[in-house]
């Protein structure tokens, strides 16, 4: 189903955040008392009883230079105006309409859109006077509102019935999973993954700039790459813990790491500039405990393409810093000129399929005895520990059980030296691998 589109637009600090969380259901968005939270656009599913649509949250409308981060973000919350079926204009009801609001509100009125004024910070019955001094922009009746406490749902739910489209029905799901495979773009800030993101999506969907974390917000967006769909997520640059004291940037990290877990595969980004940082395997580690698929690429391939064996020399310095993922794709690529895109797309595609995949027991066990016996596991006070048989208990990650005897007792040594012959003989390149180890009870022993 083809849903209608919302935006919700306004200047800074009114609630436009808190009112998408409310419209989702989910506290998507970042929200703080700061102004300018905000910087991309971010979309979700949102719904008022039976009216269902797509609601944008854009960047608080300011007043600044087209080239600055300002004028930037004002021009993803005008795009989004234009792609939009309605829009909310959202004004602070206890500030009552400032001279900002009035140049903004001849924006939303020149786009020849619905426009469906929100009065917010309305609750209980405050700021009822700027709510009434709304009607000074021109833009129709104002309905107080409250998105922190949820009142005036009932009046917007029938604005937005009397100006939405129905929904188109036409569109079928493909049936294949229909969302499509999650894949997040993670990495430390600046490492180009917003630029990558709107190079593989052909348009400037993301903002983008030399400034260093301007990402906030993990943006989730749809693509499709040869015929598959991919739901792609952007996420804030993940700087040391030790460095961060600002609560805006531990929530937009804590949004990231969100995405990390709900993705199948993370694209983790290095700057082929200064690759391999301590941050970037900090990272690579997180991905690993989380279970997921996992591809590196290399960024900014195009400002160290001059140098010759580099890219080999990588993968080795790779295989040698992250031996948990050993065999893990590193793609080279550049964002900006988008080389290499189609490189990292077939591999994030291998290792989703890699990640998912199955092997019988009867191979299992076969390979285990042939790993027995090439090295036998090690004696404990005179009794050697016995692994009678394994079996995969599931996948995405793959995870395998061994069974036997005093096998809590196994070395770590010989529990890595299972998990690479796992690795290497069921072809697992790249993806965390899960193994459990349990004793079985030995019917003899007393208590």
């Amino acid at each position: 189903m083809d849903l209608p589109t919302v935006a919700i637009v306004g200047r800074p600090n009114v609630g436009k955040s808190t009112l998408f969380n409310r419209l989702v259901g989910r506290k998507l968005a970042l929200v703080d008392d700061r102004p300018g939270v905000t910087r991309d656009r971010r979309e979700g599913d949102g719904s008022i009883g039976d009216v269902a649509f797509r609601i944008i949250d854009t960047a608080g409308l300011e007043e600044a230079d087209a080239d600055s981060l300002l004028g930037r973000m004002r021009a993803q919350t005008e795009a989004a105006i234009l792609e939009s079926d309605a829009v909310l204009f959202v004004i602070d009801a206890r500030a009552g309409v400032l001279p900002a609001d009035r140049p903004f509100a001849e924006l939303v009125r020149r786009a020849g859109i619905p426009v469906i004024l929100i009065a917010n910070k309305a609750e209980g019955g405050a700021g009822m006077a700027g709510a009434y001094e709304a009607f000074s922009l021109g833009l129709g009746d104002p309905i107080p509102f409250s998105a922190e406490h949820g009142e005036g749902l009932g009046s917007l739910q029938d604005a937005l019935r009397d100006v939405l489209p129905e929904p188109d029905e036409d569109e079928e799901d493909d049936g294949e999973g229909g969302k499509g495979l999650r894949v997040a773009i993670v990495g430390r800030p600046n490492a180009g993954k917003s630029t990558l993101i709107n190079r593989m999506i052909g348009e400037d969907r993301l903002l983008v700039g030399p400034e260093a974390g301007i990402t906030r917000d993990s943006i989730s967006l749809d693509w499709e790459w040869r015929g598959r769909k991919i739901k792609l997520h952007d996420t804030a640059g993940m700087r040391r813990r030790a460095r961060i004291d600002d609560k805006l940037e531990k929530l937009a990290v804590s949004d990231g790491l969100r995405a990390v877990r709900f993705a199948e595969v993370v694209v983790v980004l290095l700057d082929a500039t200064i690759p391999f940082e301590k941050q970037d395997l900090t990272i690579v580690d997180l991905v690993e405990s989380e279970g997921r698929a996992l591809v590196i690429g290399l960024n900014k391939w195009d400002l160290v393409a001059d140098q010759p064996g580099l890219l080999k020399t990588l993968r080795e310095d790779c295989t040698r810093l992250l031996p948990q993922v050993r065999g893990v794709s590193v793609v080279s690529l550049s964002g900006l000129g988008g080389e290499g895109i189609d490189k990292l797309m077939q591999a994030v595609v291998d290792a989703s399929e890699v990640w998912s995949r199955r092997v019988s027991t009867a191979r299992i066990n076969a390979w285990l005895t042939d790993a027995l016996q090439r090295n036998p596991p090690p004696a404990v006070s005179g009794r050697r520990i016995k692994i009678r048989y394994g079996t995969q208990v599931k996948s995405r990650p793959p995870h395998f059980a061994l069974f036997g005897n005093q096998l809590d007792a196994l070395p770590k040594s010989y529990t890595r030296y299972l998990v690479n012959g796992i690795r290497e003989s069921f072809e697992l390149p790249g993806t965390p691998i899960r193994l459990s180890l349990r004793t079985t009870k030995n019917p003899f022993e007393k208590g």
